[in-house]
């Protein structure tokens, strides 16, 4: 099969287009024929730094697809099932083994393009939010990265949860603007204001009551400043690839927690798979909405990279094999 690998660590150009061996079947996984890749902000950082767990490595959380094989322990699938994947590495590849729990049926009527993007995305967003966020009706949410899939995700979320401020930060007015039609109700554009101070104008001094952070480094600085009195920091990524830098004194005085967050450790549990079902669903149903930005052949990877460390996109950039 051809799949996008590299040799090593490094920018987008690391990344090469060549035959590998196809992906083996496991009793109790599938193998799927990849039509569409969702680039998750991991997929960047592990290609950038993370460990090459195969020689050479095929990067990628997410990916959907058709079923050509299924294990010989497999009940829940069948070959011909259109089906979204989660796992640690291989999505960026024309074939994907994976295991069928972290495999979920696509609903009629859903494109695999879309739901490609749905299970690590949506479900980042909602445990960020309501399981370590503990987000209320009538609270205030602050979204880093808006423009991000997370932050796409979450806006939406918090926003049907009915948040009484959805506030959510991008890199310029123009993405900001996109995210208007998802229930954001204030952009802060970053690089042209502080963060900060900002949040505690349109609060009228309050703050936020759960802020998802995907940025980490002197970011979540700014996200725990921006806190309302108890309010909470679902901390869930690096994408700004700073060394995480933070005053946990700043915490105390107003009764404010940090979660980590990682949906990888809980993606078996009973909770995150009918989590990640629901999501699927309300897609589906057009409850909620996936934002693909562009879509690159799997050939050009490193430019499909490139583009997302530009931070030009709005919601998920697509690798199509």
């Amino acid at each position: 099969m051809k799949a996008a690998v590299y040799y090593e660590n490094g920018p987008p150009d690391v990344l090469k287009y060549e035959d590998v061996p196809d992906p083996q079947c496991h009793p109790k996984g599938i193998v799927i024929r990849v039509e569409a890749v969702a680039i998750e902000g991991g997929d960047t950082l592990n290609r950038f730094g993370g460990p090459l767990m195969t020689h050479p490595h095929v990067v990628g959380y997410q990916a959907a697809g058709e079923v050509i094989e299924v294990g010989s322990e497999v009940t829940n699938h069948k070959v011909g099932d259109k089906v979204c994947t989660t796992g640690g590495w291989g999505s960026h590849a024309e074939l994907r083994a994976v295991s069928a729990k972290t495999a979920w049926k696509v609903p009629n009527g859903l494109s695999t393009k879309e739901a490609a993007v749905i299970p690590v995305t949506f479900g980042t967003a909602d445990d960020c939010l309501f399981e370590f966020g503990r987000l209320k009706a009538g609270e205030v949410a602050l979204i880093q990265a808006g423009a991000s899939g997370v932050g796409v995700a979450a806006i939406q979320l918090a926003a049907k949860a009915g948040a009484s401020m959805v506030i959510a930060t991008a890199s310029s007015d123009e993405r900001l603007e996109k995210l208007k039609a998802l229930g954001m109700t204030h952009g802060i554009n970053y690089k042209t204001h502080d963060v900060v101070e900002e949040v505690m104008r349109i609060t009228n001094k309050k703050g936020a009551d759960v802020v998802v952070d995907s940025v980490g480094g002197a970011t979540l600085q700014g996200s725990i400043l921006s806190l309302a009195y108890r309010g909470r920091v679902s901390s869930v990524g690096q994408a700004g690839r700073d060394r995480q830098k933070m005053d946990l004194s700043t915490l105390m005085g107003g009764n404010r927690t940090i979660s980590g967050v990682f949906l990888g450790a809980e993606i078996n549990t009973d909770r995150v798979q009918k989590s990640i079902t629901s999501l699927i669903d309300r897609v589906a149903k057009g409850e909620l909405k996936v934002l693909i930005d562009r879509e690159f052949p799997l050939s050009e990877a490193a430019a499909a990279h490139a583009y997302i460390e530009s931070r030009a996109a709005v919601g998920r950039v697509l690798l199509i094999p």
